[in-house]
């Protein structure tokens, strides 16, 4: 004797019925993919409008005195975490776009390479 049930899936499960609806969902799928991609370029616009309504910007021309950002491969590891985080002062040397400079100390020795305005701060006497 062999005793079984079967399952309402199983029993009204049609092979025609579910390719079109495997088919149906393939073409959605374009229209889903489409929605999330407009709704993360609308996500994308509010915080970058966000974040520009909070920035000000720095107004620096050429001759400016500055500071300069510590980064980590310059930092001297035996002043540990009492390291000073800025250097300088140094002078803008010239200006290569809206926020790349070149830098020079006040013995007018060059420095290096040029400097994006996010590692450089404004120095006050």
């Amino acid at each position: 004797m062999e005793v079984g049930s079967g399952s309402l899936h199983k029993d009204s499960y049609m092979e025609e019925d579910a390719e079109v609806n495997q088919r149906l969902h393939l073409d959605l799928l374009e229209k889903v993919r489409e929605n999330s991609q407009l709704r993360l370029a609308a996500y994308q616009q509010r915080a970058a409008r966000y974040y520009n309504k909070k920035v000000k910007g720095q107004l620096l021309k050429v001759g400016d005195l500055l500071l300069r950002k510590v980064m980590p491969n310059i930092k001297n590891p035996q002043h540990g975490v009492f390291g000073a985080n800025w250097e300088g002062p140094y002078k803008i040397k010239a200006i290569f776009w809206k926020s790349t400079y070149h830098l020079e100390d006040l013995e007018r020795k060059l420095v290096p390479r040029a400097w994006n305005a996010e590692h450089l701060r404004k120095y006050y006497q």
